[in-house]
């Protein structure tokens, strides 16, 4: 399994414009990392994303969009979750 995340952690950060991204499970433990996303980010990527899934019941999974200057970080659950860091 563990050489199935690095595959998907090195294919995300080949697109062009990411910075970083990250991986994990529903505890928020971090499954895998690289970039500039920090491990220790991963409990509060989970708790953003479970927080977001309670604004609507009905929509199972949500999609969080963070920007902060010319950064954005988008973080989604399906099964685990992941985070991506991207220059817009």
């Amino acid at each position: 399994m563990e050489e199935q995340v690095d595959q998907i952690l090195d294919k995300v950060m080949a697109t062009p414009g990411n910075l970083g991204c990250l991986l994990a499970n529903n505890q928020g433990l971090c499954i895998g990392a690289r970039g500039n996303a920090s491990k220790k980010s991963a409990g509060i990527i989970v708790a953003i994303s479970e927080q977001a899934s309670q604004l609507d019941p009905n929509c199972n999974a949500p999609v969080v969009s963070l920007e902060v200057g010319d950064k954005l970080c988008i973080i989604h659950k399906n099964g685990i979750t992941g985070a991506v860091y991207k220059q817009k």
